[in-house]
């Protein structure tokens, strides 16, 4: 096993490995250009795990004088789990540690449960700041399932009618759900960010304390969260302020479970608990920035579309009070 520095040669093989390490989804990332310009700069450079001519792992890896940069870390997916991931890691960290950075950061999605977990077994830390970027070359960057430069569409949808709902059954046992009686703003808050922050949902993040608690501490909106493990997984709040037309308010799973059948599940409980209080009509909205698959699965059980909208963007106006839950 040889660990080297990158050859004008790797090219072609380089960029297959992050084709298979699914290291591309972003349409907009091209292999070679990116290469070719970390190489460029006289910054950045791209070290290689070879093993009888076959490169197994990559980590590129850059600095700004203050912190060092680590992108593009692959493993062959046939070659995971024999230690070359934390090899490479290695690698990267000696190198830019004698450039003289005191400190290296990295990307991850925060859906990608498993590589989030390996870093963090390496001693990474998630730092107490977000990520803000823009795009310079006028590229519209995608998010959910349209680009950042169209407008969204909100579906808003009804049930006049209970009618037969189906009966749902997790894939796990060790669940349990709790409505969180008096919620605390700050638990609050935690629920909304976790389970909303990949759709874009920014209203209640717009509201003060105060604003929030009058609210969700509201006797006529209930608060119920889904706990796996004895961790939450997931949460919707019904609005009953309105009554008899009553709304699920927002509704979600938090990424690390979603696949688990847990949202079938947790809309169904949703709506037994908003037909028991015997509404005329029950509300809710979805938009394109949501799981694409949430339109259908309210369909499924039972919505019906009465309206539809194109509202801006959320990061077209700042100012902008749109309706994304």
């Amino acid at each position: 096993m040889e660990l080297r520095n990158y050859r004008d040669a790797d090219e072609d093989a380089l960029a297959d490995l992050w084709q298979r390490c699914d290291l591309m989804r972003n349409p907009l990332n091209d292999a070679h250009k990116d290469i070719a310009f970390c190489l460029s700069g006289g910054h950045g450079e791209i070290l290689i795990l070879e093993d009888e001519g076959e490169i197994v792992a990559s980590a590129m890896l850059g600095q700004d004088g203050h912190r060092g940069w680590i992108y593009y870390v692959a493993v062959d997916p046939a070659r995971q789990g024999q230690d070359l991931g934390r090899r490479i890691m290695a690698a990267a960290e000696a190198r830019l540690q004698a450039s003289g950075v005191p400190k290296v950061q990295l990307l991850v999605r925060g859906s990608n449960t498993q590589v989030v977990g390996f870093y963090q077994r390496l001693g990474y830390m998630m730092d107490p700041a977000n990520l803000m970027s823009r795009r310079l070359d006028g590229n519209p960057l995608p998010i959910g399932h349209q680009m950042n430069d169209e407008p969204v569409i909100v579906t808003y949808l009804e049930m006049l009618e209970r009618g037969s709902l189906p009966h749902i059954v997790p894939k796990t046992r060790n669940h349990a759900l709790i409505g969180a009686h008096d919620i605390t703003v700050g638990f609050y808050r935690y629920l909304y960010d976790a389970v909303g922050r990949p759709w874009y949902w920014t209203d209640r993040k717009k509201l003060s304390d105060a604003e929030l608690a009058t609210i969700i501490q509201d006797e006529a909106v209930e608060t119920y969260v889904l706990y796996v493990g004895g961790v939450p997984a997931g949460f919707y709040e019904l609005d009953f302020r309105t009554m008899p037309t009553a709304e699920l308010a927002y509704f979600g799973i938090m990424p690390e479970f979603i696949g688990m059948g847990l949202g079938p599940y947790l809309l169904g409980q949703a709506l037994d608990m908003l037909w028991h209080k015997e509404p005329a009509r029950v509300l809710v909205n979805t938009c394109t920035l949501d799981h694409p698959k949430a339109l259908p699965l309210y369909q499924r059980f039972g919505f019906r579309p009465y309206d539809q909208q194109k509202v801006p963007a959320p990061w077209q106006d700042v100012n902008n009070v749109l309706d994304f839950a």
